[in-house]
């Protein structure tokens, strides 16, 4: 890839863009040229220059209509801002720095100074252009650039340390399913949600049937593989992206479902015992039958000023409870 810096020169004097277009290559620089502001702004979003070197009077669109369309695509990156002078071209990813434009002109006026200021040029320049001054101009802006870059790369790699801590923070770090912080908080902004909405919010509890037994029979390495499994296995009966699976701690997983009824639960969990049975896992110390089974508790509330999420949870879990105290490998509800 060629790092060295490319000038778009915007000029529609072709006497003036070749004396600009020697004396810049002789520096060392690539150029491109446009003749007026509209084939600027193709080469702009074709190109993405490092400086643009940028006149005022020029046919068809000005320096500073130009310079404000050159601001507003760089800022959108996405979409195209000029439709309206007839360019439709798209550019493909978010331009991340902004490129500076430097104002080339005859006019020397306070108005014409403001403008160009205005619109969003970074530098002013008159004619006739003294080059060992334009040189040190040009120079400078691109060091400010290549700064800038080293800067957005900088705070790019950041942003993405801190979101892959961030779901380290929240992933469970055996199953990679969520983990209990992450639900407690999903409880909450879901609770209210569904009290917005006045919609039902369900609860799941899910608990592996005689684990203690199977990790003595086969071993901690087989007890992890078979909790990996089960989180799979309640991952893919989630229908939704609003739905949620977490470990709530050692053998017993939640599932949270914003939107869904007592009913639609009660099926959630059924659709969960039939891919443990698919899963068939051999369970050689359970009394069930020799295969590893799960007990399941359901609880829904229509969240309210004067109900909580413990009401929520304390209800699943109770269900639970008599899920296993009836013999395990059942599904209860309760509600309050």
């Amino acid at each position: 890839m060629d790092d060295t810096p490319l000038i778009l020169i915007v000029d529609d004097d072709r006497l003036t863009r070749t004396h600009l277009r020697r004396r810049l290559e002789s520096e060392g620089y690539q150029v491109e040229e446009a003749e007026d502001g509209r084939q600027a702004l193709e080469a702009y979003a074709r190109l993405r220059p490092d400086v643009v070197l940028l006149d005022i009077i020029m046919p068809i669109m000005d320096g500073f209509a130009c310079c404000a369309q050159l601001q507003k695509l760089q800022m959108s990156g996405m979409s195209d801002p000029t439709q309206t002078h007839g360019f439709a071209q798209k550019t493909q990813d978010y331009l991340m720095v902004s490129t500076p434009v430097l104002m080339i002109t005859a006019l020397e006026d306070q108005q014409s100074v403001d403008q160009a200021f205005e619109v969003g040029a970074v530098d002013y320049f008159t004619k006739p252009i003294h080059w060992a001054l334009l040189r040190c101009r040009v120079r400078r802006l691109i060091q400010q650039g290549q700064l800038y870059r080293q800067l957005e790369d900088t705070n790019q790699k950041l942003e993405e340390v801190n979101q892959m801590l961030q779901r380290l923070a929240s992933v469970d770090g055996l199953t990679q399913v969520a983990n209990r912080r992450c639900f407690d908080e999903m409880l909450i902004y879901q609770w209210q949600s569904t009290s917005r909405e006045q919609e039902p919010l369900s609860l799941i509890f899910v608990d592996i049937d005689y684990f203690k037994r199977y990790n003595d029979t086969y071993g901690h390495l087989a007890g992890d593989k078979c909790l990996k499994q089960v989180a799979q296995a309640l991952s893919k009966t989630m229908g939704r992206p609003t739905d949620l699976v977490a470990r709530y701690g050692g053998e017993e997983f939640v599932m949270l479902l914003p939107g869904i009824n007592l009913a639609g639960a009660n099926q959630v969990a059924e659709a969960i015992q039939a891919a443990m049975k698919r899963l068939d896992v051999a369970h050689a110390s359970s009394p069930l039958g020799a295969k590893m089974t799960l007990s399941l508790g359901i609880s829904c509330l229509y969240p309210s000023q004067h109900s909580s999420p413990i009401t929520l949870i304390k209800l699943a879990d109770k269900a639970l409870y008599l899920a296993k105290e009836s013999g395990r490998d059942r599904i209860c509800t309760l509600t309050p």
